[in-house]
């Protein structure tokens, strides 16, 4: 399983404003996402098979990503079920769609895409209000 990021680290402005939730470890977290996405990208124009290695690590990193929420969550006594149960059908939905690269019935491209404009929607229609509700439990 990935790890965290050092706690130092910094944003360096590869995720958009729009998208920043006032949560900094989180904040962090997504952009490393689409700082993985956005290699994924630049690697899978190269010639030659690629290896989908690296695209089961962005999954891997994404449920990650989704404990540490959870933890958040815990911390503070937010309850998380219904997040909980949208990572779930999340992350089993974006499994799928990278076993559909792995057979062939779909490329590599269409799943950056999809996961791309998934996780924008995510950060902007399930992640703020859940970082509202963190910050307003915290007092």
């Amino acid at each position: 399983m990935e790890r965290n990021l050092p706690a130092e680290s910094k944003l360096t402005g590869l995720l958009p404003e729009a998208l920043l939730i006032d949560l900094p470890e989180i904040d962090v977290q997504h952009e490393e996402i689409f700082r993985r996405v956005e290699a994924l990208k630049e690697s899978s124009f190269g010639s030659g098979p690629l290896s989908l290695d690296a695209f089961d690590s962005l999954l891997d990193y994404l449920q990650w990503h989704f404990a540490s929420e959870e933890r958040l969550a815990l911390q503070c006594g937010v309850d998380f079920t219904d997040h909980a149960r949208v990572h779930e059908d999340n992350l089993h939905t974006l499994r799928k769609a990278l076993d559909a690269v792995r057979h062939g019935s779909s490329d590599v491209h269409s799943f950056l895409r999809y996961t791309e404009y998934w996780f924008e929607r995510h950060i902007s229609e399930e992640d703020k209000p859940f970082a509202a509700g963190l910050r307003k439990q915290a007092g």
